[in-house]
């Protein structure tokens, strides 16, 4: 990476190649459209589980990688093109799936969808300051993502179920989660 965006390696087929299948491999692991169907359809996990993939390495991997090879690979054809339209469909659709679910793992689901979209679009730029907001986006979906979906967890065990048109006035009876769930 260093050696690219140093000139130490000249760009040619070969090396745009290998960028663009760097950016498919983020593409696919951090779940963005095209293939942004199958992070939701990991909700099938428990909720311990749900937490893991959605806040650590799992989909964050791509994120790094687009983060790490950007500085170099955005000059590269294909590199910025295919992650900014990838990416920001993935937060159009997450975004717009987010707000039609009444599961409270998919509307995280997808809203983990749509963040990931979002930094993978801003770092693929591969400016200072995109790959700043970028890197700050990651560090805070990564810390709070995790405790929501702990949070849900816990809704579920107390009203037996997740799903938002059966959990009216929860907040009234577990006041101390609402707080909690507030502050996440």
């Amino acid at each position: 990476v260093d050696a690219l965006a140093s000139g130490a390696i000249r760009p040619g087929a070969l090396v745009s190649t290998a960028v663009v299948l760097v950016a498919l491999g983020a593409v696919t692991k951090s779940a963005l459209v095209p293939t942004h169907f199958w992070l939701p359809q990991a909700m099938a996990a428990p909720t311990p589980i749900s937490a893991f993939l959605h806040a650590a390495a799992m989909v964050k991997a791509g994120v790094y990688l687009v983060i790490r090879f950007a500085p170099g690979a955005a000059g590269q054809p294909g590199f910025t093109a295919l992650l900014t339209v990838c990416g920001l469909g993935a937060l159009l659709v997450g975004g717009y799936r987010a707000l039609r679910q009444t599961d409270l793992k998919l509307i995280l689901a997808y809203g983990t969808v749509s963040q990931l979209g979002l930094m993978i679009a801003l770092a693929a730029q591969g400016t200072a300051p995109m790959l700043a907001v970028a890197t700050t986006l990651l560090l805070g979906h990564a810390t709070f993502k995790s405790a929501l979906f702990l949070t849900t967890g816990t809704i579920e065990k107390i009203a037996g179920t997740r799903d938002l048109r059966e959990l009216s006035g929860l907040r009234l009876s577990a006041r101390r989660l609402a707080v909690v769930a507030g502050v996440d």
